[in-house]
């Protein structure tokens, strides 16, 4: 296994870009996230929440027709489109030009769903990060691989990555068989987990923030608005990953004297962003 790139604060403030005191939401980037389906509409809202408290200028969600009033209700900052379908989508349209998607989250599997993440692939050449049932999607068709964009990046847990790769005996197996498919594909790849690891072609970086409060439910959602939000506003996909995995685990460190590792919630990550882009600023 390569030795692992460790990713410390002065490694993230080489790539952190403060905002331009001129800056308006027109140049800071309009990130869209598709996702959500009958009862998981929250991870949306986690997501499309996570995006536009990282910084996101804009942010539109793309969700099945029962979400729109949770949407509109839960986060007035996010624009919704929805598809024709009322419980899951099925056909995958918008009438502007996102700086980045992030796509998955709480989407399901369903054979119309998986038609309209194809059409979507085979369309777009925008910047993307892939996690949750689209991961799983793209292990049922393997064929899509090839459809991915360079540097897309995917967010699979141990047992997404799993479906990905396929099973391994040891952790070195593990890594390589990652920077085999990071290559083969030239996809970056997030492993969460404790620590988190992101994979791109030969290099490992690994996590030094986050704790085991991070183990709760939409902490992967939030973590995917994130890393969408900072692609969107030009951070090179690489770096968007590395700072975002960076920024979602320290929430978590900052939180910890106040909330303890057990009444941690993915609410609690997006509320304790700001104080993680403090530390950046000062």
């Amino acid at each position: 296994m390569a030795f692992p790139i460790i990713i410390s604060k002065a490694e993230i403030l080489k790539i952190y870009k403060p905002i331009p005191f001129n800056s308006h939401k027109g140049i800071q980037g309009h990130a869209l996230i598709i996702g959500g389906s009958y009862g998981k509409i929250g991870s949306v809202c986690l997501s499309g929440k996570a995006a536009i408290k990282s910084g996101c200028g804009l942010v539109t969600a793309f969700i099945p027709k029962c979400g729109y009033t949770i949407l509109q209700t839960a986060i007035p900052e996010v624009m919704v489109l929805t598809d024709v379908n009322e419980n899951f989508i099925t056909k995958i349209d918008f009438n502007f030009t996102p700086n980045a998607i992030g796509i998955g989250i709480g989407i399901g599997q369903e054979m119309e769903t998986q038609n309209a993440i194809h059409h979507l692939l085979f369309d777009t050449k925008t910047p993307m990060v892939i996690d949750a049932d689209a991961l799983n999607i793209l292990a049922l068709n393997p064929a899509c691989l090839s459809l991915l964009q360079p540097k897309t990046i995917l967010t699979p847990h141990l047992k997404e990555l799993e479906r990905l790769l396929g099973k391994w005996n040891s952790e070195d197996e593990k890594f390589a068989k990652t920077i085999e498919f990071s290559k083969k594909f030239n996809v970056i790849i997030v492993i969460k987990g404790a620590p988190t690891h992101i994979i791109f072609e030969e290099k490992i970086y690994q996590n030094t923030t986050g704790n085991q409060a991070l183990a709760t439910a939409g902490s992967g959602d939030v973590l995917t608005g994130i890393i969408t939000s900072l692609l969107a506003q030009s951070y090179e996909p690489i770096n968007a990953a590395i700072l975002g995995v960076y920024l979602h685990g320290l929430t978590a460190d900052i939180a910890l004297p106040e909330t303890g590792y057990q009444s941690f919630i993915a609410t609690d990550i997006i509320n304790y962003l700001g104080k993680a882009f403090l530390t950046l600023e000062n």
